[in-house]
């Protein structure tokens, strides 16, 4: 590449964040540290985890119920990196969490667990790649709650659906997890005292 070319180029790399802070997507420059940046980076961790269980699967039906969560949480992950007092900015770009997205879910677990017995004993993660990077997303997005969790006591957090939202996303993750080793043998997590 010669060197007319790379200066029309962005670079990657804008050294704003070295020296521990960030920018919320509205709301200005806060620590890395601060409670927004800790939600809305675990909250993105999940997206990529979920991104590998994707990867890793041939199942249609979980890939696809996948991708629409990852596509879901980033608008999520929108909304915690937004400062209550620009919320209406956010609103003006984004859709916020809504109760229809949180009884979305549970219908979606329903109807999972209309198609598959679930286990009725402690399951121990690790069946196959993608149900492992299925139960990673899960307990990541259970860290993100309590994150959010952390955010509402410091009268942070504009919508309170978003808890409501990872709580039942933890659920779905856990049955869609069962659901793609539906047809492998159950592995438990504690022994059998039998």
């Amino acid at each position: 590449m010669t060197s007319s070319s790379s200066s029309f180029r962005k670079r990657v790399y804008t050294k704003f964040g070295d020296k521990g802070e960030t920018s919320l997507l509205y709301g200005g420059r806060v620590s890395k540290n601060n409670p927004h940046s800790e939600a809305y980076g675990i909250t993105d961790e999940a997206v990529s985890v979920m991104g590998l269980a994707r990867a890793t699967t041939d199942d249609q039906k979980v890939k696809d119920i996948l991708r629409d969560l990852q596509r879901e949480l980033f608008t999520i992950a929108a909304e915690l990196a937004t400062d209550p007092g620009k919320y209406e900015l956010f609103q003006e770009h984004f859709a916020p969490v809504t109760e229809s997205m949180v009884e979305n879910l549970e219908t979606t677990i329903d109807s999972l667990e209309e198609e598959f017995q679930m286990p009725t004993v402690f399951v121990l993660p690790g069946g196959t790649p993608a149900s492992s990077a299925i139960d990673m997303a899960r307990t990541i997005i259970r860290t993100a709650e309590r994150r959010v969790v952390a955010l509402a006591e410091a009268g942070l957090l504009t919508n309170d659906l978003i808890t409501a939202y990872l709580n039942r996303l933890g659920d779905l993750l856990f049955v869609l997890a069962r659901y793609h080793d539906r047809e492998l043998p159950i592995e438990r997590a504690t022994g059998d005292r039998s």
